[in-house]
Order: structure tokens, then sequence, then C-alpha cells
């Protein structure tokens, strides 16, 4: 049997970090819609991540996207996010909307466009500095869409410059995360398609490089935690972005497509001792139909029904029944681990943190949507691109 005081305390210390960006207005590449009471600042993004955070005790961190949430001045924003009880997280570079990067970024053949992006990562690495953040994300949609666009092997050596340049830079507690994602929006070559390609950049790069997996950026079928089991053997884990998928890179909300994927994930996790601070647990989505801040409450909420179910598995049961190869016996400890109605337990912790037993209607009850709407008028509305 799990030690419960054992679990309660990893739950406890539990945290996911929730994305600037998710909640802005976002939509497809058909139509981005609009919601009243959304924010048209970075400040005010920050406002919606507190009342998260205050709500779930497990959100204390918010990753930024530049230039989407560019600002004057990086410490202040650092400040603003420490005055409601926030930390700014992971900074996510962008090298994808820009006219010049049609055919590539830091692989592109032209080298002034290559100098171009290095520069926008660099500049990352000083928000890094100014916001006291420790990790820097890297997600490049540069590939190809034909056979014999570009010289693929070159696109690799130019990638390997740019990657070298750029962690030459970080300083002693800062990382470069590296995600990848098999295509879209480049169709025949990407130039990170995979957790191989990642892990090979990382390893020749040193210990500050660090492999991002985004459950969303795999091909139907992949075996996720296979992935995380192997990199967290290798300690080239860094960091998770959460999200559902059910056809290509979805972006829906961690644990709404397939619970059980999200169960298995946070096991191998687990068992490979990545529930630290070492590995981190971001949402990346976009919440185009639903509203933004319940949305992202109910995602964090799925991330910790998953990692409670994970934190029950009785492993010395399972261990006993893998070594005797009883395939069903082993098969049935996960399964009941799994089936386990893990919601009063979630209750009793967050009562434990001195919070409400149950986030989404404390949300309900706070006022806080109705509020936004009639004070958050005028404006620019953030969004998709912004």
């Amino acid at each position: 049997m799990s030690d419960v005081p054992a679990v309660k305390a990893a739950l406890k210390s539990q945290a996911v970090e929730t994305p600037s960006w998710a909640y802005g207005n976002s939509g497809t590449r058909f139509k981005v819609f609009a919601q009243p009471g959304v924010p048209r600042t970075p400040q005010e993004k920050l406002d919606d991540a507190a009342q998260v955070h205050a709500l779930t005790g497990v959100a204390p961190t918010v990753a930024l996207h530049i230039p989407w949430d560019k600002v004057d001045d990086y410490a202040a924003l650092a400040k603003y996010a420490q005055e409601r009880g926030l930390r700014l997280g992971a900074i996510n570079s962008n090298v994808f909307q820009d006219d010049d990067y049609k055919l590539g970024s830091v692989t592109h053949p032209d080298p002034a466009v290559r100098r171009k992006a290095v520069g926008h990562l660099l500049e990352c690495v000083d928000i890094l500095d100014a916001t006291g953040s420790r990790d820097l994300k890297l997600w490049f949609s540069d590939g190809t869409n034909y056979p014999g666009q570009d010289d693929i092997a070159a696109r690799q050596d130019r990638l390997a410059e740019a990657l070298s340049t750029v962690y030459d830079r970080l300083g002693d507690d800062q990382r470069m995360l590296l995600e990848y994602k098999f295509f879209e929006p480049a169709f025949y070559t990407t130039d990170v398609p995979d957790w191989g390609t990642a892990y090979a950049h990382c390893l020749k790069l040193g210990p500050k490089a660090q492999v991002c997996v985004d459950t969303g950026h795999h091909a139907p079928g992949t075996n996720i935690e296979f992935i995380v089991a192997l990199l967290l053997r290798e300690k080239k884990l860094g960091a998770f972005d959460f999200n559902s998928r059910f056809y290509a890179d979805d972006d829906l909300m961690v644990g709404a497509a397939d619970p059980f994927q999200l169960f298995r994930i946070m096991y191998e996790v687990i068992r490979g001792g990545g529930l630290t601070p070492d590995i981190a647990f971001m949402l990346d989505q976009c919440h185009n139909i639903e509203p933004k801040i319940p949305a992202i409450i109910r995602s964090v909420m799925n991330v910790q029904e998953a990692t409670a179910k994970a934190l029950l598995v009785d492993r010395d049961a399972l261990a006993a029944a893998q070594r005797s190869g009883d395939v069903l016996g082993a098969n049935a400890v996960l399964m009941d681990a799994y089936n386990t109605d893990v919601r009063p337990l979630l209750a009793e912790v967050r009562e434990e943190l001195g919070i409400g037993p149950d986030p989404m209607a404390a949300y309900r009850a706070s006022g806080w949507a109705e509020r936004i709407v009639a004070e958050r008028v005028g404006g620019q509305q953030a969004g998709w691109g912004a």
C-alpha cells in the first residue's frame, strides 16, 4: 500500500507552470475567437495567473513568450509577478512569426536571417537575466516542404552552430530546453522532428541543454512514456509541455483526450525520480472556445489527478509481479491505481494547503470572471500572435 502522508507531501510540493498565452484569445488558422475580459497586457495575464495559483495552490510560475509579452522593463514585470505571489518561469522564444523566417530561422540558407534569429535568442537570454528565470525554451518551425528544397545535413550544421552560440551565453544557473515536433508547419522535413534529434544536440552541447517533451508533438501511437523513461535515465529530460491531441498538435486541455496516457507518463516520471523542480511541468494549451481561466484551472487539476494516481501505484507489488512474469497481475496493479478516485484525497490536500477543496467552484464563487469582463473594456486584447 502507498504511504498516504508521503503521497500528500508530494502533491503539495508539485508545481505546474501556466503559459501567459493561454490567458489570451486564440483559435485555429481559420478563426481566432475573442472573449470578453481577456487580458490586454502581460500584467493582466499575471493577474489571471495569480487567481489560478490562489485557487489550486500549485501554479506558482508563469511562462512568457517573446515578443508576445514584450515590455520595457522585465525586472519590473518580475516584481509585479512577485507581488501577486508568482514568479516568472520559462522564457519562450519566437522565430516563426516573421516574414524573414519563411524558409527557416536558425537553419535558413541566408546567413543574415540566421544572425537575426540568433540575435532574438540571445535577447531572450538577456530577459532571463532580468527576470531571474532559469529556462530558455526553444522551438523551431524550421524545415522544408519539398525534396531537394535545401540540404538536410547542412541545416543540422546550421542548427548546431546557433544552439552552440546561445548555449555559450547561458549563465551558470540557466538552462536551454530544446523542444521537438514531428511536423507542421514544415511538411517534408522538420529540423528538430523527434526526441532523438533533440537529445543528440543537447548531448553535444552539455549539461545545461535539456529536452522538452510536448505531449502533442508525436505521431499517433507513439509511446511517450517510453521517451520519458529513456530521457530520465539519461538525465536529459528538462521539461514537459502538457496538452492533449486527437489528431496532431491540437493543444487541447491536458488529460482531455487520453487521461490514461497522462497517468502512464506521470508514473514513469515518478518511477524515474522526475517529480522534482529539475523537471519543469508546464501547460502549453490554447483555449479556443472554452473560458480561459476555468480551462487552465481544470488542466492543473487534471495533472494533479494523474499525478495522485501515479503516486498510488503499489510499486512493491508491481515489481514482484514483474519479476515473476505475472503479466496480468502487473497490469492489474497499474489499473487499480488508475481506477482509484483521487478527488477526495486532493480535496484533503487542498484544505491542508489552506484553500478550498474544489477550485472550479471557488472560481465561480470568486466573482473574478464578472470583474474582468466589467473592468477590461477598451484597449487591445492579447491573442494569437500578440
